[in-house]
């Protein structure tokens, strides 16, 4: 099930995407003494990580993920890492980082080591971003670990999709439809278009799996631009 908010500029999207992550935490943090929170790299999240950063939050109390990464040092212009080192992390007075990469191991030991020592469950907020072919996270359709992304009880999936570069580090689809809240930031007519498609059948992609799925909630921040 979706529940769609829709805004005419990013910076509005932006402001009240946050303005959501904040009260969630704050309502995770009034259950539990810390909550977790993962975030989506890519060019899209970069004002609402920014305005994020500028907020309240007792950081202090709270773990940072991410969605997923690409299997790149945190120094390359491609991690999503470095671009939450960037925005959101130099205001988040505190807080504990939590990457999904580290490039001194092998990829395939890496996640084994991930969903042998994670600790952290699975987050109380998450936000996703969604493909124009329906991925999210890195859970792409075409990649050859596609069925095992969206069978696996595993917390982490290594991805290695076909059509887009860089093998990758994933939530599983499981673990994705676990998490306490689930909010989804789109811009345009043509993703807006997918979601739509996604959410009136069924379909062999990420999202629509994640829609379908029973007891899964998304709240979906859409942007007209």
């Amino acid at each position: 099930m979706i529940h769609w908010r829709m805004y005419p500029t990013r910076e509005a999207q932006a402001h009240a995407l946050a303005n959501a992550v904040v009260a969630g935490l704050d309502e995770a943090l009034t259950i539990r003494p810390r909550a977790l929170l993962a975030v989506s790299g890519g060019t899209s999240p970069k004002p609402f990580l920014t305005q994020l950063a500028r907020l309240p939050v007792a950081w202090r109390d709270i773990g940072i993920t991410l969605v997923d990464d690409r299997w790149l040092p945190d120094t390359h212009a491609d991690s999503n890492a470095r671009l939450v080192s960037e925005t959101l992390l130099p205001g988040a007075k505190g807080a504990q980082w939590l990457p999904l990469v580290d490039t001194s191991a092998a990829p395939e030991l890496q996640v084994r080591t991930l969903n042998d020592t994670w600790t952290h469950g699975v987050p109380q907020v998450c936000v996703l971003g969604m493909g124009e072919d329906g991925h999210t996270a890195s859970l792409f359709a075409d990649a050859p670990q596609w069925h095992d992304a969206i069978t696996t009880h595993d917390k982490f999936v290594l991805v290695q999709p076909q059509h887009a570069p860089y093998t990758r580090v994933s939530w599983s689809l499981s673990a994705l439809a676990s998490s306490e809240r689930l909010l989804l930031q789109i811009q345009g007519k043509a993703k807006r278009a997918v979601l739509e498609a996604a959410q009136a059948q069924p379909q062999d992609n990420a999202i629509s799996r994640l829609i379908h799925r029973e007891g899964v909630k998304i709240d979906v921040f859409w942007s007209e631009e």
